[in-house]
């Protein structure tokens, strides 16, 4: 299934929802792209080739690659169901790919349909020269920091609380959200503009069965990186997932120890990159559980 076909497919069963419940709603605003950075990305290296799709493995997953120009593409809800909350998605792909309508575009729709404009971070891969498999890439937390402060800039524009502002990360991508949680304080990179002077610290974060997280003597483990400043998180995680789920485990453990709210479900089975699609199995009721924890925090408003 083509990207395209992804989009055509989710905005379609968002109308379908809405129309089947009666409602007569407004049509939401159409998505726009923006560039992440003003220019040329800071930090590159090395040469790389053509930005494209390559095969679907597994079949159904939009994989794209060669990424050197990030960008943001912003799906806002009809303006009746908007809570004013965002959330920047990170696909996940191992910093190799990103698969970019499993874990962006249907999850944007999915964000949407709860009043949260989904915000897809097109970021950086594959891994740069001289980066070893053990470290966080540095130039995707500066396209993951760069994108918090530039929808933080939006705000007024896009009728947005900047005082709400989430990631959303899946895999690969939910390492890099919650590096984004940890390191938001460092500068990674040199100033660009004027958008750099604002926070790049998210309000609060999604990971979804993240890597990454464990060898707690690992420097690069952001769950070794958690104060109480750290924002709060919530993380879902299959038991049978090769990519273990105590990763999730180390980061809910040391966001407990900082006195930071968390929550954590780790499901019987489910295996790795179940998106949010539908299936037989419990892992797939996490997105409901993901609305009442946002709910219950406050992050789609309410008093």
């Amino acid at each position: 299934m083509t990207r395209q076909a992804t989009l055509a497919l989710c905005l379609g069963l968002g109308l379908l929802t809405l129309l089947g419940a009666g409602a007569t709603a407004a049509e939401p605003p159409a998505p726009i792209v923006l560039d992440v950075w003003p220019g040329p990305a800071p930090g590159e290296v090395g040469t790389i080739p053509a930005e494209g799709y390559i095969d679907e493995q597994p079949p159904g997953v939009t994989r794209l690659t060669n990424v050197s120009r990030p960008t943001l593409t912003v799906y806002r809800p009809a303006p009746e169901k908007d809570t004013g909350a965002s959330v920047v998605i990170c696909p996940g792909g191992g910093y190799y790919i990103l698969a970019m309508n499993l874990e962006g575009d249907e999850v944007a729709a999915w964000l949407n349909s709860i009043g949260v404009t989904g915000i897809v971070l097109k970021y950086r891969v594959p891994r740069r020269e001289g980066t070893p498999p053990e470290k966080l890439p540095i130039q995707p937390l500066m396209d993951a920091q760069r994108a918090v402060r530039l929808v933080r800039s939006k705000a007024a524009e896009w009728k947005l609380d900047p005082g709400r502002v989430g990631v959303l990360g899946f895999s690969a991508g939910g390492h890099l959200s919650a590096a984004a949680c940890t390191r938001f304080g460092e500068e990674v990179y040199p100033p660009a503009d004027d958008v750099d002077k604002l926070d790049a610290r998210p309000d609060f974060a999604v990971l979804v069965y993240p890597g990454g997280m464990e060898d707690l003597n690992n420097p690069d483990n952001p769950a070794t990186r958690v104060t109480d400043g750290t924002p709060p998180m919530f993380m879902a995680h299959a038991g049978d997932d090769h990519v273990g789920p105590i990763n999730s485990v180390n980061m809910y453990s040391a966001l407990k120890k900082a006195g930071v709210p968390a929550e954590l479900h780790i499901y019987a089975s489910g295996g790795h990159g179940f998106g949010l699609r539908p299936s037989d199995k419990p892992c797939s009721t996490w997105p409901r559980r993901c609305e009442e924890w946002m709910r219950s925090m406050k992050f789609l408003g309410g008093s």
